[in-house]
């Protein structure tokens, strides 16, 4: 989907000023002999070679990154395989969407769960990709050598991209069984190339229902504690001859390098645990300028305004139950961040983020007083160019969240109507069949998971919020003149705009198919409005000066590059994460919240039975599950106490693009599926906080709990290699 969307994410991150701490950090496997000490103490048994090798089999050839094709090294989640037949596990919330896909009225795999007992019942799940990392290298050395300090920053990020072509070129050659791809670390100072193995026929296998999957809704993310049962489990297949290939049905189950045993011994407080997974980004570079932007721009805007979007869904879903299976998915990735948002300005306040920040500015500013002028221009760079944008950049996130991704249909006519103009512009009668097929394709999809009414209500509603919400100056014409002649009433510009419109509805779109004509498709007022805002949204973001977003580039390289300095032979440091492959090793360990609390390190079922609240969709409890309770029937799931354990913290750090990374023992047995952060330690993308920070995971009892005994999936539990 094409986007105009100004990106926020700054690529780097520091740790704190004191001596590095073996939790904090998403290290780089082929680095992790500067670690390994660290490792040791914390009680890894393992050699660095046992957990990356491009010689040898060892855990990286277990962890998947999972992505969409076209976007596979923008990996959303992280996955794990765990059997030798290529059966994989990842967490709930990241296989929702392909769940989501294959539930109906008559199958609502969202409300029953889905287990497929022999592989015929395996579900496909075509666009998902599963990425398995074939080796890494710093080539760092070969990018700088192509740049100067007297180039521009469009000629230098020119240069990067030519000779990350060529790296990549040279280290894929002929070979199409794997993809590469150069990846920027701190914030241009560093570069690496990772090659990747890409599978693209990936096919749900089971799943727990929602109410076990999803247990504590919005109101138990990002908290502890937590009994969340949060797991899905896929397979990835190949082509008989082992390569990768899109779906087919004489496919066969990968046949990987590696599998982890999964473990059902008990834990303990002090535990050594290690992730592996691919975290998406984090901000530890962050400066006092981007912070607050952050705290007073970011943060607000977007918790306010999705709290509008997230009201009409819940009461909207709750009432409709073919409404909640196509609003499910939507509704979750909505409240996700919605949530995370405001959580996270909480503890920055809480944490008095700002002034570690502006400590670590004034000891860079002390260092850089006799240092070439460009570190002495770094942070009155970034001070300025966050100032110059700070108007622009919030009138640009009311255009976003407002009306082109609170709505889905105004943005989505600007899709269809370019799409429409490229089939009509055509000549090939082949070319424009062939056009016109994927049109009809897209719009099959698109309205799948598309309810009139519901849309009706969001755009009404976001339309009026914005309205009232940003600065005049930035308001679309289009709006404008709707609310003279509406006198304030959305609903009634919205009803106008669906009554004139062939994309209100898939049957409608159909019958437009059938006779396509350019004049129709001018005249379509949700096409006029839809493309107006998106042309409004990118006249705002053009209306900063280029200058402005070089100066920002060009500050946080040259104040990374310095920091790097100041730490050198100091003490460990590691890029911020960017959806690459990363390493995190800590301990399992309680934390003392607040005055007086202290909250034990894992929890048992015991908790999902005194949370149910039969009046509350996030709290129920399956009537099965109850019954496997009430029997203490937890096969040898169970720990010393006879209880059943369901999830447990540890000091790891975590970020979005981690959930679903294996938790591993000292060994590299799974323990666990890390899946959620902490709510007192929400400043953790932006500064770690080493005594509150903690990694929420799914104990893998309860995981092979449910599969055993819930599902009866015997098929499932004889593939795996039970650590006992």
């Amino acid at each position: 989907m094409k986007r105009f969307i100004l990106s926020l994410a700054l690529a780097c991150m520091l740790l704190a000023p004191t001596a590095s701490r073996a939790d904090e950090g998403m290290w780089l496997l082929s680095l992790i002999g500067k670690n390994y000490a660290d490792m040791q103490k914390a009680g890894l048994k393992l050699t660095p070679d046992d957990i990356y090798s491009i010689n040898q089999s060892c855990l990286k050839d277990a962890v998947v990154g999972l992505g969409n094709e076209g976007r596979p090294f923008s990996h959303f989640c992280t996955g794990e395989i765990i059997s030798n037949k290529g059966l994989m596990t990842t967490n709930y919330h990241c296989g929702y969407g392909q769940l989501q896909e294959h539930s109906t009225v008559e199958h609502d795999y969202l409300r029953d769960g889905f287990w497929a007992y022999n592989m015929a019942q395996e579900l496909p799940n075509p666009g998902l990709t599963a990425s398995v990392l074939v080796r890494m290298e710093d080539v760092t050395s070969r990018v700088l050598e192509c740049l100067s300090d007297d180039m521009s920053e469009t000629d230098r990020s020119k240069a990067v991209r030519n000779v990350g072509i060529r790296i990549i070129k040279e280290a894929v050659g002929d070979n199409e069984d794997v993809e590469g791809v150069v990846q920027s670390m701190f914030e241009g100072n560093q570069y690496f190339l990772f090659i990747y193995t890409i599978y693209k026929d990936v096919r749900l296998v089971g799943a727990p229902p929602s109410s076990m999957g999803k247990f504590g809704g919005d109101t138990d993310n990002w908290s502890w504690p937590r009994h969340t049962c949060d797991f899905s489990m896929f397979r990835i297949y190949t082509s008989p001859d082992g390569k990768p290939a899109a779906y087919a049905k004489e496919n066969i189950p990968l046949k990987p390098k590696h599998h982890f045993p999964v473990s059902s011994r008990q834990l303990k407080a002090g535990d050594y645990a290690m992730t592996l997974g691919f975290p998406g980004s984090t901000d530890r570079f962050l400066t006092s300028y981007g912070l607050e932007e952050t705290m007073q721009v970011d943060n607000p805007i977007r918790y306010n305004i999705r709290t509008v979007k997230i009201n009409i869904l819940r009461e909207m879903m709750n009432a409709d139950q073919a409404v909640r299976i196509k609003y499910a998915s939507k509704y979750a990735s909505c409240s996700n961040y919605w949530k995370y948002s405001n959580e996270q300005n909480k503890a920055l306040y809480t944490l008095n983020t700002m002034q570690v920040k502006k400590d670590i500015e004034q000891e860079y500013h002390d260092w850089a007083l006799d240092k070439d002028p460009k570190y002495r221009q770094a942070l009155p760079l970034l001070r300025q160019s966050y100032a110059n944008r700070r108007d622009i950049h919030q009138a640009i996130l009311y255009i976003e969240e407002g009306l082109l991704e609170g709505p889905e249909l105004l943005y989505q006519a600007t899709e269809f109507g370019d799409d429409i103009k490229a089939m009509l512009a055509e000549e090939n009668p082949n070319q424009r069949e062939a056009k016109l097929a994927a049109l009809q394709e897209a719009a099959a999809k698109f309205y799948k998971d598309y309810d009139e009414q519901v849309e009706k209500a969001v755009m009404a509603a976001m339309m009026e919020y914005t309205y009232q919400h940003i600065d005049i100056k930035y308001i679309p014409d289009c709006l404008k003149t709707a609310d003279r002649r509406y006198k304030g009433d959305f609903t009634a510009l919205v009803n106008h705009l669906f009554a004139h419109s062939f994309m209100a509805n898939e049957e409608s779109f159909n019958k437009f198919l059938k006779d396509p004509n350019l004049k129709t498709l001018e005249r379509d007022e949700m096409y006029k409005y839809g493309t107006e805002i998106l042309a409004k949204g990118r006249e705002i973001y053009q209306s900063l000066p280029a200058e402005n977003r070089y100066n920002m580039t060009k500050g946080k390289r040259d104040f990374v590059d310095g920091l790097l300095q100041i730490n050198s032979g100091r003490k460990l440091m590691c890029p911020d994460a960017n959806s690459s492959i990363r390493l995190s090793y800590g301990n399992v360990k309680e934390y003392d919240p607040r005055d007086g609390v202290t909250y034990h390190y894992y929890t048992t079922l015991d908790g999902v039975m005194q949370k149910e609240d039969t009046l509350s969709t996030e709290f129920q409890v399956p009537g099965h599950l109850k019954d496997l309770y009430e029997a203490r029937n937890f096969g040898t799931y169970a720990d010393a106490n006879g209880k059943l354990p369901t999830c447990f913290i540890t000091t790891n750090d975590i970020t979005g693009g981690n959930s679903g990374s294996p938790v591993l023992d000292a060994y590299g047995n799974l323990i666990g599926l890390a899946f959620d952060g902490n709510g007192e330690s929400m400043s953790g993308d932006i500064d770690f906080e080493e005594n509150l920070q903690r990694c929420i995971c799914l104990d893998t009892r309860y995981m092979l709990f449910v599969i055993d005994k819930y599902a009866n999936a015997q098929n499932l539990i004889s593939e795996l290699d039970i650590v006992r």
